[in-house]
């Protein structure tokens, strides 16, 4: 014997809520085939709180996205093979006036000698919303082994940007990598 049909009853336990829309801090997400997309990014974008949610077509451009968004931060990365100078990251300070502070870290690893080194730095920049001026730049926890005691990374003015930039060693295949993140004040 079958059973042809789904027994339905009005006693039972009640399925449950489900969302409809998910509010953001900049817009709303709504599923779509009962599916909600949510990612989360890196980004440049300034915000004092340094994350920001956004939801739906007006905070993605998708109705049934949220995005968490860790502000007020970059990355770069890239490998030398000899010892020139070269950028591993650019930071445009924007057209309006102010100060920033910019706090970060690099870190090598030397392919050919199996060799590592750790850097860390504090900067404060100013811009006139045409030009940058490095106001001062530590840097401060320098760990190097022997093999990469050559190698040197700088944090400078160009124009109106930071840029971040390392300086390999002749012969030496060195992976970097850096992060910052930044205040500013106008």
């Amino acid at each position: 014997m079958s059973q042809a049909g789904i027994i339905s009853t009005s006693s039972g336990p009640v399925p449950p809520a489900v969302p409809t829309s998910f509010v953001t801090q900049n817009g709303t997400a709504v599923p779509a085939a009962n599916i909600l997309i949510v990612n989360a990014f890196d980004s440049t974008e300034n915000n004092d709180n340094g994350i920001i949610s956004k939801g739906g077509v007006v905070g993605t451009g998708t109705a049934n996205e949220v995005d968490i968004v860790l502000t007020n931060r970059g990355t770069g990365s890239v490998t030398t093979s000899d010892a020139t100078l070269t950028t591993i990251a650019t930071f445009s300070l924007g057209a309006t006036p102010g100060v920033y502070f910019i706090d970060g870290d690099f870190i090598g690893f030397d392919i050919t000698d199996t060799a590592g080194a750790g850097y860390g730095f504090s900067s404060a920049f100013r811009t006139t919303g045409a030009a940058a001026t490095e106001i001062s730049t530590e840097f401060k926890d320098l760990f190097e082994e022997a093999a990469m005691a050559a190698s040197d990374i700088f944090v400078a003015a160009s124009g109106n940007n930071i840029v971040f930039q390392v300086q390999g060693i002749a012969a030496k295949t060195i992976n970097w990598s850096c992060l910052f993140t930044f205040r500013f004040v106008s």
